[in-house]
């Protein structure tokens, strides 16, 4: 009853004019964000960060909520309509929804895709609410041992982050975090890495650079390859709805793309691509119309379509409750947290517990603004695709750098957020993913504050930092996860050498 109390609490604020607003606002600007290609989820919340100043916390935090979420709607509309998938994880969606469009059942494709979104969302947030509270209870206890050990279990957990080598994720996770060491000690006051230029001293801000690696590396990569879009398949209001058969086929693949995505969101990776690829795989294996699979068949958008929101889902609840981000949209979520002087952690819940159940119960709303949305204007959304570049991309920087600027009235937060564009495009031309430097920013502090606090409790004294029971499971999970990569790379490289002899 205490959960119906505060879920209740927090409808009464998330129905107020501004707060309707504020998610009608996100959730519509996601999904348009989310349409255009190569943006997706993560790049949708890095370059609408500056729509969220101005405003008061529980306003803004509704903003970026329906931002993250608005955008895992948008890509299948692209995907069913042109085979260009908006985000990643619509990929696979378009397998088989493009096929149904080809075969004149689109608004079918895209009436069972936002009907599973919506029931996956919803179902999410329900546990959400189930299981992020406990977690936070939990953590409570944590002391600095405990958030050290967290840092170093997300750092090497970080090899699954996007799916890529774990050398290289590692790389990249200490960058941020090397990052995050620039300016003045707060303890010592001693000036790091600043090289003697002052505005260096003071530190480098967030923003800057999660648009930068982002927001202003997908301008130059559109810059030098414009994105090319195909044919659109128009679809009239009343060819939306899914024939009988059609919605009886869809049941079942929906249900078991919930219980696939929301786990697998709870798992550090890529979970939307991951959970997607999972539930098609299943949904052929389960299917009676086999031969359909790759040529149209409804369970290949049932399904996958709802794993990646469930996984959106349950990407939140390691965000909420430990602060840590699980997934690269989390990431950039976790970023526009603390530009609003929030910091997701096992505090949030229960220090915070009224902007916790706003938030939640604003992704109820969110769900039903959303699922309003995308049946009536899937036309408006895919036809966004068509505008040139050279219009859209101009508006884009305006925005970032009106952003950008505004934090600091600074231009060397301008320079920093070109510099960090030009490193984040080319990291994308060599195909590694900027997320862990963003994760490695945020969970820098934790890690420096947490073995500081660790050594001065402890007078120094290495071997306490093991000690204490859930700090010592978490190295010895960490161990784990060392001993799998190695074993991992040690068989990939045997059966590299036995297929070479």
């Amino acid at each position: 009853m205490d959960i119906l109390n505060q879920l209740g609490t927090g409808f009464m604020s998330a129905l107020t004019i501004q707060n309707l607003i504020a998610c009608f606002a996100g959730v519509f600007v996601g999904t348009v964000v989310g349409v255009l290609p190569g943006i997706g989820p993560v790049g949708a919340t890095a370059l609408l960060l500056p729509f969220s100043f101005g405003l008061d916390t529980s306003t803004s935090l509704i903003l970026l909520s329906g931002i993250f979420y608005g955008s895992m709607y948008g890509g299948s509309t692209t995907s069913i309509l042109l085979n260009v998938p908006g985000e990643s994880a619509s990929m696979v969606t378009a397998i088989d929804g493009h096929e149904m469009a080809k075969k004149g059942r689109a608004g079918a494709a895209l009436a069972v895709s936002a009907i599973g979104s919506f029931i996956a969302g919803t179902v999410g947030v329900v546990l959400l609410m189930i299981f992020a509270p406990p977690l936070g209870n939990f953590a409570l206890s944590f002391g600095p041992q405990e958030y050290l050990s967290i840092a170093v279990l997300g750092m090497l957990l970080l090899s699954n982050l996007t799916g890529g080598s774990f050398l290289v994720s590692l790389g990249m996770f200490i960058l941020g975090m090397i990052i995050t060491t620039i300016g003045i000690d707060p303890i010592s006051g001693i000036n790091r890495l600043s090289f003697d230029i002052l505005d260096l001293s003071k530190g480098i801000e967030m923003l800057p650079v999660i648009m930068g690696l982002f927001g202003m590396a997908e301008v130059f990569s559109v810059a030098v390859e414009p994105y090319k879009v195909g044919e659109l398949i128009k679809v009239k209001f009343r060819d939306l709805y899914p024939t009988k058969k059609e919605l009886k086929r869809s049941v079942a693949p929906i249900l078991r793309g919930t219980a696939i995505g929301f786990p697998i969101g709870l798992i550090p990776g890529p979970a939307a691509v991951v959970s997607s690829l999972v539930s098609y795989k299943m949904e052929k294996n389960f299917s009676k119309h086999k031969e359909e699979f790759g040529h149209g068949a409804i369970e290949g958008v049932a399904g996958p379509e709802s794993a990646n929101n469930a996984a959106a889902s349950g990407t939140m609840i390691p965000l909420l409750a430990l602060g840590i981000p699980f997934a690269p949209a989390t990431a950039v979520l976790l970023s526009g947290f603390m530009l609003q002087g929030v910091a997701p952690g096992p505090t949030f819940i229960s220090g915070h517990a009224d902007l916790f159940w706003l938030i939640v119960a604003s992704m109820y709303i969110g769900n039903v603004m959303l699922l309003i949305l995308n049946l009536p204007l899937v036309g408006v959304f895919a036809s966004l695709t068509k505008v040139r570049p050279e219009i859209l991309m101009p508006i884009v920087v305006a925005v970032m750098m009106i952003g950008t600027y505004s934090v600091n009235n600074s231009t060397f937060d301008l320079l920093i957020l070109m510099i960090f564009g030009v490193i984040g495009y080319i990291l994308k031309i060599v195909n590694i993913s900027p997320a862990p430097i963003i994760v490695g920013f945020v969970l820098g502090n934790v890690f420096e504050k947490g073995l500081r606090q660790s050594l001065l409790v402890a007078g120094g004294d290495f071997a306490s930092l093991f000690m204490r029971p859930i700090a010592g499971s978490m190295y010895l999970v960490c161990l784990a996860v060392l001993i799998w990569v190695i074993v991992g790379q040690v068989k990939k490289k045997y059966k590299v050498s036995i297929s070479e002899d």
